[in-house]
């Protein structure tokens, strides 16, 4: 299958999924709670997915839906709550996540070569769930991080929802911190793939961004999160619970993804012991003097 043909279906699946939580927003049951209509859309359209996922057996047709469901569900919030809210606040946060989406998704887009092309960790996950491997795909490959994102989305929600407190300070901090957090994310994958397309075997990066962070990527992720965070503590400020989903992106960056990769990369390339040595493992700083000299 061409990679026209399998971006074409895997559109077509979002299309879809798309489609289905619009129509439980428009004809389903009222709630009368914005967000729990917005959680159950984002579920029947994860569910939609998850079929395609298992019709084409991959489960990385799930990928992209990281990056294009949280700007439908907050315009959607922002134009059914039909509240006065700030403005500018409101514009700043999209223009921060649109960046994102638009950023994440063609990163996507720029990797995807075929249909049959699937994340290494999605068949590690199902393999060690052993028979209940596709209830693993959808709960741990699907419906969790849908959740995950969602509990992200917490902030943005206060924000297209609640008129809160005029524009100030915090907002400008968390725009700076939603835009220097894209530039590293968009920094360090432009200087992978140049890596990638130039390295010799076995050599591993250490160099740019990544000489002073393993996985400054994950940093700058996290960054995009913090930075919803602290424009809803703007809008709504005490309320702490507004940095939840933050506090969640950094438990799996910490607690599940840089373990995974770090442990891929040691099995591939046993040089890498050698950056663990000298580099930082998430947050940017200059590496560490190794026998007497800096290394990067």
């Amino acid at each position: 299958m061409s990679r026209g043909v399998s971006l074409g279906r895997i559109t077509m699946a979002y299309a879809v999924a798309i489609a289905a939580g619009y129509v439980w927003l428009v004809w389903g049951p009222d709630t009368g709670l914005l967000w729990l209509d917005g959680l159950i859309a984002d579920l029947i359209a994860t569910a939609i997915i998850f079929v395609a996922s298992r019709l084409y057996r991959n489960s990385s047709v799930y990928d992209a839906f990281w990056s294009v469901i949280p700007s439908f569900l907050a315009f959607y919030w922002w134009l059914a709550a039909g509240s006065d809210v700030d403005a500018v606040r409101w514009w700043l946060m999209m223009a921060v996540m649109l960046a994102w989406s638009i950023r994440l998704t063609g990163n996507w887009i720029v990797g995807f070569r075929v249909l049959q092309q699937e994340d290494w960790r999605y068949p590690l996950l199902r393999a060690r769930a052993g028979r209940f491997g596709p209830i693993a795909d959808l709960v741990a490959i699907h419906i969790f991080p849908t959740l995950q994102v969602f509990a992200g989305l917490i902030p943005v929600y206060v924000v297209a929802t609640r008129a809160g407190e005029p524009f100030g300070v915090l907002d400008v901090v968390a725009f700076v911190v939603g835009v220097g957090a894209l530039s590293i994310e968009t920094i360090a994958d432009l200087q992978m793939r140049r890596f990638v397309a130039r390295r010799s075997p076995g050599q591993v990066m250490d160099r740019g961004l990544w000489s002073w962070s393993r996985h400054p990527n994950y940093f700058g992720e996290f960054g995009v999160w913090l930075s919803f965070g602290l424009f809803g503590l703007a809008a709504c400020p005490g309320a702490w619970w507004v940095l939840s989903g933050a506090a969640v992106m950094l438990a799996m960056f910490q607690g599940a993804s840089i373990p995974m990769m770090e442990q891929r990369s040691l099995e591939r390339r046993p040089e890498y012991r050698d950056v663990i040595r000298r580099v930082s493992r998430f947050v940017p700083r200059p590496p560490r003097n190794v026998s007497g000299r800096a290394r990067s």
